[in-house]
């Protein structure tokens, strides 16, 4: 059963207690559905350790540092486009956009691989993303559904999967391709297939022997979480500065400072210092966090200490699925006032220690916080430095403020799309 609380100390369930609550809620079986039943996020138990431990290395400060000029030309072939399209600029639809983007960070930064998804608009890497990041909905998708999560044992003898099966088969043949060039020209490059590999061909009779289906999974779940949502963040960050004007000017004059102290370039250093840039980026994660919760399942009996005086202790059992309602925490006027309001200075040096500790908790908190949250960070502010350089972003008639979600989609987006112009500012 679910067991969904909102009046704990969540600190004694995802890091004091962890040992009693180290898993997720299987989304999918990976007998069923490899490409999210293997990814780092679904593995449970010594598993999840050892594929924690192997990817853990990606996302270091110096492998950050490496990738940021990767990704750091990425973020200027795209802005540079819209510079030389103006006509795109007068209104567009940022999700479908800023998806471009993010398929070429993930396909040079992971796959190493380099796709432009701006000139190249029907590539088939970008394709594939969306592909696989839309959830269809429907009577018959939610049967097959059902089947896959209760059923997993019937729904493989059907046929059914998840993803389209030219989708998997897609992702399975690049990797297949990179490896094999990779091991044939003892080609050396410093990303997550490179540490995929090396974890592979370790002489480890008691470790799990990895295969390529676990390297493709991986991968994929690279792919899937930078594409969609890492895009989302960047759409609700160029939002608010679209409606907050004098955020957006504010933000704009220390870019332009610390570009200015760059020669005109934008370098990793610089990014680091950008105090502003990370209260409004920080903002944006709190009003409209990636993900409304989170989960723990618990692995060994425990003991919940009662949440006020005069209540008594709740007996978790095993298999009980801990709801940790992130989205709820983040619009609590206890802990954020005015919730609704967009108010970067929440997060200022003079204010960030009154936040109350794990009562923000955008990427989820403890050993099983998110591993790929500084990347999707320094990924979103490297472009909206860029656009910010180039470009003034202004609300339309279609810009919808105050934002109303759609109840259609798995995660936060706006009924409508997310809809603002781009003014090209003098040089």
């Amino acid at each position: 059963f679910y067991l969904i609380f909102n009046k704990l100390n969540y600190s004694e369930i995802i890091v004091k207690d962890f040992e009693h609550f180290t898993d997720h809620c299987a989304f999918l079986h990976e007998s069923v559905e490899p490409l999210f039943g293997k990814n780092v996020f679904s593995l449970r138990g010594d598993r999840w350790k050892e594929m924690r431990t192997i990817l853990s290395p990606s996302f270091t400060a110096s492998k950050m540092k490496f990738m940021f000029e990767l990704i750091s030309k990425c973020s200027h072939d795209f802005v540079n486009y819209l510079v030389d399209h103006p006509e795109l600029c007068h209104a567009m639809e940022m999700k479908a956009v800023f998806r471009r983007y993010t398929a070429d960070v993930i396909a040079t930064t992971a796959f190493g691989i380099n796709v432009n998804s701006m000139k190249d608009q029907d590539n088939e890497f970008y394709m594939r993303g969306v592909q696989a990041a839309k959830f269809p909905t429907g009577v018959l998708v939610t049967i097959k559904f059902i089947l896959l999560r209760s059923c997993p044992r019937l729904a493989k003898l059907l046929g059914l999967s998840f993803f389209p099966s030219a989708t998997t088969k897609f992702f399975m043949k690049i990797i297949e391709e990179t490896v094999k060039v990779r091991e044939e020209q003892g080609i050396v490059r410093p990303d997550i297939i490179y540490l995929l590999l090396q974890a592979r061909n370790k002489e480890n009779a008691s470790a799990y022997k990895m295969t390529l289906l676990d390297i493709v999974s991986q991968a994929f779940i690279y792919f899937f979480a930078g594409f969609e949502i890492s895009s989302t963040l960047m759409c609700f960050v160029a939002h608010e500065l679209a409606v907050h004007q004098d955020i957006q000017d504010r933000l704009r004059e220390e870019v332009q400072q610390y570009c200015a102290e760059g020669d005109g370039e934008i370098t990793y250093e610089a990014l680091s210092k950008m105090t502003y840039m990370d209260v409004v980026v920080s903002e944006a994660l709190r009003k409209h966090p990636p993900a409304i919760f989170t989960d723990r399942l618990c692995t060994k009996k425990y003991e919940l200490p009662p949440t006020q005086p005069g209540c008594k202790n709740v007996i978790v059992e095993p298999d009980t699925v801990m709801m940790l309602p992130i989205y709820a925490l983040h619009h609590d006027p206890k802990y954020f006032p005015n919730p609704n309001t967009f108010y970067p200075e929440r997060f200022n040096e003079e204010n960030k220690d009154n936040i109350v500790p794990y009562t923000y908790l955008p990427f989820g908190e403890g050993p099983r916080v998110c591993i790929g949250n500084r990347f999707a960070l320094m990924e979103a502010k490297i472009l909206v430095a860029h656009l910010l350089q180039k470009f003034t972003l202004k609300t339309i008639e279609k810009t919808i403020e105050p934002i109303v979600y759609t109840k259609k989609e798995f995660s936060l987006q706006p009924i409508g799309g997310f809809w603002i112009s781009l003014e090209k500012r003098g040089t």
